[in-house]
């Protein structure tokens, strides 16, 4: 299929490993300029490189000042933020949801909403926002991330409505287990405090996945470039999980 993305401008967060990456490398493989934000301002990829840390106030004005005078403006943003540390609800205080309520969700909303108004202009936007299965079924000791993303989802599906009629489209894609060094971590943690070894840890991880294996990052990506492109313009306001399966709503 021929997704007609060449010469469209993405600008994609969390860019230098994991979803992130794979998604830049997906757009830059189909013709998409992109420019790729992270901490680090590094990539795996040929594409333009910011390093910009999303918990900073002002992240999502110099965010979009920088892809403006990149890229010249943006058609494509792929909101994705690293995931907090894990938590039980209990455990879970005020201080920690703002903390991570920041660069998580804040910056997000404030960078969506600061280049809303040229896609809007132009008749075309593509705004896809990378969350996790958890919104849907909440993740045991993920309750940080369980929290924040529900709401940036709240926000998502809400603006879908207000801007659709505009030939702007708002997706959340959400992963399951896919074998990034997020979930390898993630894993890591959950076998320390288990007291298994980390292969049994993971293998008892894919019995639970229909599919018998965990996805690939790439498998991730071709469903992000599809939602970018033309092609998916009647699909919006839509939670989408790229998960193997692993969900039993």
């Amino acid at each position: 299929m021929e997704l007609e993305l060449s010469g469209k401008r993405a600008l994609v967060l969390g860019a230098s490993r994991g979803l992130g990456a794979a998604i830049a490398q997906e757009l830059a493989s189909e013709g998409a300029m992109v420019l790729g934000v992270s901490r680090s301002g590094t990539g795996p990829g040929d594409w333009q490189t910011m390093a910009q840390d999303l918990s900073a106030s002002d992240a999502a004005a110099s965010i979009a000042a920088r892809a403006r005078e990149v890229l010249g403006g943006v058609d494509i943003l792929v909101n994705n933020s690293g995931g907090p540390p894990p938590s039980a609800a209990q455990d879970t205080g005020g201080d920690a949801i703002l903390a991570s309520a920041q660069p998580m969700l804040v910056t997000l909303i404030e960078l969506t909403r600061a280049l809303l108004p040229d896609m809007r202009a132009g008749g075309y936007g593509r705004i896809l926002t990378v969350t996790s299965s958890g919104v849907q079924e909440p993740i045991p000791g993920l309750a940080l991330s369980n929290t924040i993303r529900a709401a940036l989802h709240g926000f998502m599906k809400t603006l879908a409505k207000e801007v659709a009629a505009d030939g702007v489209t708002v997706n959340m894609l959400m992963p399951g287990q896919i074998d990034t060094d997020r979930l390898r971590e993630l894993h890591g943690g959950m076998a320390e405090r288990m007291g298994v070894p980390l292969d049994a840890m993971r293998a008892k991880a894919v019995e639970n996945i229909p599919t018998g294996r965990f996805g690939d990052p790439r498998e991730f990506a071709a469903v992000a470039a599809f939602l970018a492109s033309p092609r998916a313009s009647y699909v919006t306001g839509q939670e989408i999980a790229i998960d193997g399966g692993l969900l039993k709503g």
